[in-house]
């Protein structure tokens, strides 16, 4: 059991608005998160066999089969330094119709495969009297920590994190996470979310974050100059304090929106990255895809036209301002649910000290 402490646990508060009572992207009803994790051997890097310290994390938006019931969704390039899978079918329809899958980079092709498999097995109509599938897979790069090379993440483990995915998320070094570093501290995944006003809908929005990116100087914390602080008293191999790093951000809410407003939602994860000190260097991969749970789309459909329930664009604004807090605070959850880390070539990556982040954030009288 992971006992280090969520940021809201020791008084550091993002934002303005209030998270759901999870704060976590399982607050937006019927998504689903699973993990599979795989640590195994130290020492001397055999390129192929280990050490390995990789894993493989799924998003479902609903527990039915999404094939059959897709939901609206849409996807945001803000650097494109990265190998996903599927973003150019969701960009152009509109609809994620499997579930979305992170991992590290050269396991994409597996995991995509495994997605696949999944969905033929559910449908037995793909590719026979109907289309094919969109499989979705993001990814970071874990090959600090990891054997990359061996892609150690198999159809299997896919499989059984989409089986043990759950209403709730683990965080930290787990799943995709496992050997992911951001600001040169030990991160992974990360999750936060923020509800709406009654006054406005009552609408809840999540995030899921996959965090490998920053320079340890570019920290901040609720705008608190953290990790130039942190800087001055830690020395940082030039691998750790290089500026390239990667991020996968997954984006849900129940308020009925359609795909362009997505975009428009997705967009906004920026500013949740850049006001913890990310600003998408030249060898950054970052990828938002968000959707919604609201209205489900049918495969199969008789109707010539559909009816869908959409929100006033004019009440966009509070979702934008929930989707940069809520991301915000995924990346800080990321980095203090994160234990110390040995890898590959006996590479360490510690966790991010905590009692000298609530003491950098006192002496700016950002805490009491």
């Amino acid at each position: 059991m992971n006992e280090r402490p969520r940021p809201r646990d020791v008084g550091i508060v993002v934002g303005d608005l209030s998270p759901g009572p999870k704060n976590s992207i399982c607050d937006v009803d019927e998504v689903l998160v699973g993990h599979y994790t795989i640590i195994r051997g130290r020492g001397k890097l055999v390129p192929g066999k280990g050490p390995v310290r990789t894993g493989v994390t799924v998003v479902l938006p609903h527990r039915g089969n999404l094939f059959k019931e897709k939901v609206r969704a849409a996807c945001c390039v803000i650097n494109g330094f990265g190998k996903p899978i599927g973003l150019i079918q969701v960009e152009e329809l509109g609809v994620i119709e499997t579930p979305i899958a992170l991992t590290n980079t050269l396991n994409v092709g597996i995991v995509a495969d495994a997605l696949i498999e999944y969905m033929l097995e559910l449908n037995e109509d793909i590719g026979v009297t109907t289309g094919t599938v969109n499989p979705v897979v993001l990814e970071c790069n874990d090959g600090y920590l990891n054997d990359i090379r061996g892609r150690h993440v198999k159809s299997k483990h896919v499989l059984e994190a989409i089986e043990k995915a759950k209403p709730s998320v683990e965080e930290g070094c787990v799943g995709a996470g496992t050997g992911m570093i951001s600001f040169g501290w030990k991160s992974g995944i990360g999750t936060s979310s923020r509800k709406l006003p009654n006054k406005l809908g009552g609408y809840t929005l999540g995030v899921l974050v996959l965090s490998n990116f920053g320079r340890m100087e570019d920290l901040r914390v609720i705008g608190a100059p953290v990790g130039r602080e942190l800087a001055k008293r830690y020395k940082r191999t030039s691998r750790l304090s290089r500026q390239e790093g990667s991020i996968v951000v997954i984006v849900a809410t129940d308020a009925p929106l359609n795909s362009r407003q997505l975009k428009r939602l997705a967009r906004r994860a920026c500013h949740g990255i850049a006001r913890i000190g990310g600003f998408s260097h030249h060898g950054s991969g970052d990828f938002v895809v968000a959707f919604s749970t609201k209205n489900r789309i049918k495969h199969y459909c008789e109707e010539i036209s559909l009816k869908e329930e959409v929100l006033r664009e004019d009440l966009l604004s509070l979702l934008f301002k929930a989707v940069a807090e809520a991301t915000e605070e995924a990346v800080l959850n990321s980095l203090f649910k994160s234990t110390t880390m040995e890898g590959r070539d006996y590479h360490i990556v510690n966790a991010i000290p905590i009692d000298e982040v609530l003491s950098t954030l006192k002496r700016h009288r950002l805490l009491i």
